[in-house]
């Protein structure tokens, strides 16, 4: 019955991750998969998060299904965090509750994929992995824009501008808000602005992934592209995590939302989420959700998990300046700034797949063969190592 059946490689990530835990030297450092780890290497229960918990452990409330949409209040609650005051009204915007962030790209991508027969996605070059996976499978045709700039560690924008001016209209454009993963470039606001202005002339549909809201500049600030989209009347659909910033990996949550500019295509447009969710999974899962549009509602907890997320930021940040000085000290005949422009969790060393292997096999420290470090999985105890290693690799 199953004779044909190819055998699977497995995901390039999580299978690096495999290899380190099998890892028996004291010193490895695991700079590979993107997950935030606190100053001593731990991964944190944000206080606000673990205040609604216990909470809700306290309530005897049953274990109920939700409804194909999700929980009525986090929907809410993750309007109002990614929109903020001017929340577009019900009948231009459609919100359902997802198996975190990778949900909600399936979700989207399999609505599209059903009503846009025969689609393609532009997504940039490069980005991660998982999204060509994913809208592969949901059927479309992934082609790539340019993205990053190896020459300069930066954004290859004039490129990239080019490229989707290019594009016919009504094409999907994969587009990251804040902290690209995996090379942490972000476009300027300018650039945002001449982005923006060629997506509405040319009338392309905007698919936004969000997973690291607050980790670049701000909550807001984060979000400033997809709210001027909003402000433009441009149709997108965004997809968002809670993963990262309240450190809920396990209990995955997330959420779909999708602008429509003409009134009253909203409802259609949740009627076939729901429907696409019914096919999917049925319903998302309640915990999660109960814990974030608990914190997120209440104005305390959400000032405190907002001081969380501020303080998260900045630890990565004083990572990214700690190692960038201590490479420069190292190899002073070498630029390491390009460090300190990249945003959120992930750092692009520009490392080759050789060095990389140099990395994990001579000094234990593991990170992707693209050349991408979580940052985050630095700390005060192990980014001495990690520039060592990096430096005798780069020396030869």
């Amino acid at each position: 019955m199953f004779s044909h059946l190819p055998p699977y490689a497995g995901d390039p990530i999580l299978s690096l991750m495999e290899q380190f835990l099998r890892d028996e030297r004291p010193g490895k450092v695991n700079l590979g998969i993107g997950i935030y780890a606190d100053g001593q290497g731990a991964i944190p229960v944000l206080p606000s998060v673990r205040s609604v918990d216990q909470a809700l452990a306290a309530v005897a409330a049953p274990y109920t299904y939700l409804p194909m949409e999700g929980h009525a209040g986090y929907r809410q609650a993750v309007a109002q965090l990614l929109f903020g005051a001017d929340v577009p009204a019900p009948e231009h915007l459609a919100v359902v509750q997802t198996l975190g962030g990778s949900g909600a790209l399936k979700v989207g991508a399999d609505l599209i994929a059903r009503f846009f027969p025969q689609p393609t996605i532009w997504i940039p070059d490069p980005t991660w992995d998982n999204h060509i996976g994913i809208f592969e499978g949901a059927g479309f045709k992934t082609e790539r824009y340019p993205y990053y700039d190896a020459q300069t560690k930066g954004l290859a924008f004039d490129a990239m501008l080019a490229k989707l001016a290019s594009l016919p209209k009504g094409a999907v454009v994969l587009l990251h808000p804040c902290c690209h993963n995996p090379t942490g470039v972000d476009p300027m606001r300018e650039q945002w602005v001449q982005i923006i202005d060629t997506v509405e002339q040319r009338g392309l549909l905007p698919f936004f992934d969000l997973a690291y809201q607050g980790f670049a500049e701000s909550l807001d600030e984060d979000v400033w592209a997809v709210r001027e989209c909003v402000r433009r009347g441009i149709a997108f659909f965004l997809s968002n995590s809670f993963s990262k910033i309240f450190s809920l990996y396990g209990e995955r949550v997330g959420a779909l939302s999708v602008f429509c500019p003409q009134p009253g295509q909203a409802a259609n447009v949740l009627g076939q989420l729901k429907l696409t969710v019914r096919r999917n999974y049925s319903s998302p899962p309640m915990h999660g959700a109960l814990m974030v549009a608990r914190v997120l509602s209440d104005a305390a907890l959400r000032a405190q998990w907002q001081a969380e997320v501020e303080q998260m930021r900045v630890r990565v940040r004083d990572m990214r300046i700690k190692l960038s000085a201590q490479l420069k000290a190292a190899v002073p005949d070498r630029d390491f700034d390009f460090l300190l422009r990249q945003n959120g969790m992930f750092g692009y060393t520009g490392l080759s797949a050789a060095q990389v292997d140099r990395l994990r096999d001579e000094f234990g420290v593991y990170a992707v063969s693209s050349g991408r470090i979580c940052v985050a999985g630095l700390n005060d105890g192990n980014v001495a190592r990690v520039a060592e290693a990096m430096s005798g690799v780069l020396r030869g």
